[in-house]
């Protein structure tokens, strides 16, 4: 899930603004510089990118755990030993001096200021849970078609370890779909690829995956992105189930599906579409209610940075309802399809994710869903909105931290489609 329209209210500590660079030579410290920032509860890491181009050197800012990539700076002094560069529009300055190697100075932004001392080069960024091939499984490229949308949904169908879907046996298949924002198929963020770590997963136990680029997204194409709401969204979903039952090559097909994607599960799970379904940290509440508690957890955790709001204050908010996508989900109350849901339900939550919050919407979903032998209702101590093992649970983490999803979660999800779906 990536950070944009959805579930993430945006817990920037600067913004972008494209500034015009200086004309400068040369310097002798050409290259990247990297540091942490630490900003009361956020530890947030900074690039500064000081390049050579046609006579000049320009200087950009990256924050890659915030999706930032070259930010333009104007810079004010730039020397051997010394820099100082500025995005003037968002109030950012950084000035620092060499000293033993390193660039020991001070980050200010509207009057605030930290110290940031940045070293030479940039760290590796490690992700050990992304498959590495070979693979003891098939894989197969495949589109399929909402013409409603008219939507071309491009994905990968992963074969379980030893089927390749031409012998007649039929394994369990689970449609994977994914947060809110357009995401790729496997629901890439800050070079995490959580789908790709579950279907890699899943295969090996036996089960069978599609996962899908997002309407208008890397090879998928068409379909209204701009208007879309989560709606829409659920018919690309559906068009997938209807592709899968038509290959007449699986058993059971289910959907797993990522906090919009959970809720775009019981769309279609309250309308009958689904064999099962596995939520991840879907919604259990009204939009209002979830985003405002959304919100304040996040003031709360970053040390009062930023301010609370109410529901109504959330509601009264132009910039939030002008867009079609936002105002659907502070309307939208998935009490009615989680209440209409008749299939195996495996719902799961982090009791560290401040995106949804453990208490008001796996609460409400155990409240609301019918019962059945075959549920499995979970939370999970120290886990994040990505299933992650997280110090506070905020979405400034996400990037830092190595693990891609926890290792408990692939385990109970594959366990309890052999146990419950498997016959």
């Amino acid at each position: 899930m990536k950070i944009g329209k959805g579930f993430i209210t945006g817990l920037l500590v600067f913004v972008v603004f494209a500034a015009q660079a200086q004309v400068q030579t040369t310097t002798a410290l050409l290259g990247s510089w990297s540091g942490k920032l630490q900003v009361r509860a956020i530890s947030l890491t900074l690039i500064l990118n000081l390049e050579q181009a046609e006579g000049y050197v320009t200087a950009t800012l990256d924050s890659h755990y915030q999706g930032a990539k070259g930010m333009p700076m104007l810079k004010e002094y730039l020397s051997d030993d010394s820099v100082a560069v500025k995005v003037e529009s968002a109030g950012i300055t950084y000035r620092a001096r060499l000293k033993e190697g390193k660039l020991d100075g001070t980050f200010t932004q509207n009057g605030m200021s930290f110290p940031l001392v940045m070293t030479r080069g940039v760290a590796e960024t490690k992700r050990p849970q992304t498959p590495q091939g070979p693979f003891p499984y098939k894989t197969e490229e495949v589109t399929f078609r909402n013409e409603a949308d008219s939507a071309t949904l491009a994905g990968t169908l992963t074969w379980p370890e030893g089927y390749d879907g031409k012998d007649g046996r039929k394994p369990v298949v689970v449609l994977l779909v994914t947060g809110s924002g357009q995401q790729n198929r496997d629901e890439e963020i800050f070079a995490h690829k959580p789908f790709l770590v579950i279907a890699d997963y899943l295969a090996r136990q036996g089960i069978a995956t599609l996962r899908y680029d997002d309407r208008a997204t890397a090879k998928s194409t068409g379909g209204d992105v701009k208007n879309a709401t989560t709606q829409d969204l659920a018919r690309d979903a559906e068009a997938g189930i209807r592709y899968l039952r038509s290959r007449k090559a699986f058993s059971s097909v289910g959907l797993l599906g990522h906090s919009e994607g959970g809720m775009i599960g019981f769309i279609l799970a309250a309308k009958g579409k689904t064999d099962f379904l596995i939520s991840l940290a879907a919604p259990g509440v009204k939009g209002d209610t979830l985003l405002a508690a959304q919100s304040n957890r996040m003031v709360e955790l970053s040390g009062g940075l930023g301010r609370k709001v109410t529901v109504g204050e959330l509601r009264a908010a132009p910039n939030l309802n002008s867009l079609p996508w936002w105002k659907w989900i502070l309307d939208y109350d998935p009490s009615t399809n989680i209440r209409k849901t008749r299939c195996p339900v495996m719902a799961l939550n982090g009791e560290r994710d401040c995106q949804v919050i453990v208490s008001q919407n796996l609460t409400a979903i155990r409240e609301q869903l019918p019962e059945s032998q075959k549920n499995m209702i979970k939370q999970y101590p120290e886990l994040n909105h990505l299933f992650q093992h997280c110090t506070t649970g905020l979405p400034i983490e996400y990037g830092q931290i190595e693990e891609t999803i926890s290792q408990e979660v692939l385990q109970d999800i594959a366990q309890w489609i052999k146990g419950s779906i498997v016959l």
